[in-house]
């Protein structure tokens, strides 16, 4: 009983306060809704648009965002954006390009980075370019490191990032195509951006003449929906080149590619998950039929 009426003061707290976020203007713009070549039990990746995404995230993102749950190897393997069933012209028969450790994109990717190693034979750490093996290093040493370089504000690793927000797919896309310019009711420092699709609270943001004495907004002024971030908008038209000249280089293209990218990212093998998940369910139904006609020949000639 204690359990119950402990489980029940905690759901009704978190419903009063989501209540008072929500009057104290913490709502948010509805997402943007997009179809998804990886939606459904039957979706799957685009993997060119991986690639651009990937291009995307280490042309813009890469400088303050880690993605250190990923191995270059992942690129390599069965589902991802650089996976080869055959080698190309010019690699020795003997290598097998399936394989992500001998995948010679692979190899090229990871040997772009310097991996910090060691310790050597004298007990210094030492630089080495990457190898398959090698997680995708971050662009800060540590989460201090971090905060100092973007004024006290920790860029979130964006491994998982799809997987930890609600409807990540059309959130992370709404939110890097929703920047706008702030309401004229609000005033932000010289280091905030608005953006309607991040949660917070504008209410704290209001200009004097829109809040009474204790600092409440007046009677019948709307406080503003969504929040404020230390980012600036990361996105801008042309900021990235492509090498198919039938892909646009617009906001919206770089910002669907980049959430392409980053869902393949919180879960490589999403394609061998769903292929298992379909073979199951056909064996599943399979094993009903037989059972259900088994019992049917069984029970045939007995009185009910």
């Amino acid at each position: 009983m204690k359990t119950i009426l402990f489980s029940l003061a905690a759901f009704g707290t978190a419903i009063a306060a989501t209540s008072a976020a929500e009057a104290a203007g913490g709502a948010t713009r509805e997402y943007k809704h997009n179809h998804w070549h990886f939606d459904g039990p039957f979706g799957a990746y685009d993997k060119e648009a991986v690639q651009r995404g990937f291009q995307v995230y280490r042309t813009v993102c890469a400088s303050c965002h880690a993605v250190e749950q990923l191995s270059f190897r992942n690129f390599g393997e069965k589902g991802g954006p650089f996976h080869l069933d055959e080698c190309p012209a010019g690699v020795p028969e003997t290598t097998n390009c399936s394989n992500p450790s001998e995948n010679p994109v692979v190899k090229a990717l990871a040997a772009e980075y310097e991996i910090t190693d060691g310790p050597d034979d004298s007990g210094d750490m030492f630089k080495r370019p990457g190898l398959p093996s090698d997680k995708i290093p971050g662009p800060y040493a540590n989460q201090q490191q971090a905060r100092a370089a973007n004024g006290g504000a920790y860029p979130p690793n964006l491994a998982l990032i799809i997987k930890a927000r609600h409807h990540g797919p059309d959130y992370i896309y709404s939110l890097l195509t929703g920047y706008e310019d702030a309401p004229i009711s609000v005033q932000l420092g010289p280091t905030q951006h608005y953006n309607p699709y991040f949660a917070g609270d504008m209410s704290q943001l209001l200009k004097p003449e829109y809040r009474d004495e204790e600092g409440h907004p007046l009677e019948g002024v709307k406080v503003p929906e969504g929040g404020v971030l230390a980012m600036k908008a990361p996105l801008a038209d042309g900021i990235v080149d492509y090498a198919d000249d039938h892909v646009p280089e617009t906001v919206d293209q770089y910002a669907k590619d980049v959430v392409e990218f980053l869902t393949w990212a919180s879960e490589p093998k999403m394609e061998q998950r769903k292929s298992l998940g379909v073979v199951t369910m056909g064996y599943l139904l399979i094993l009903t039929l037989i059972l259900f006609f088994s019992y049917r020949a069984i029970w045939a000639n007995t009185e009910h």
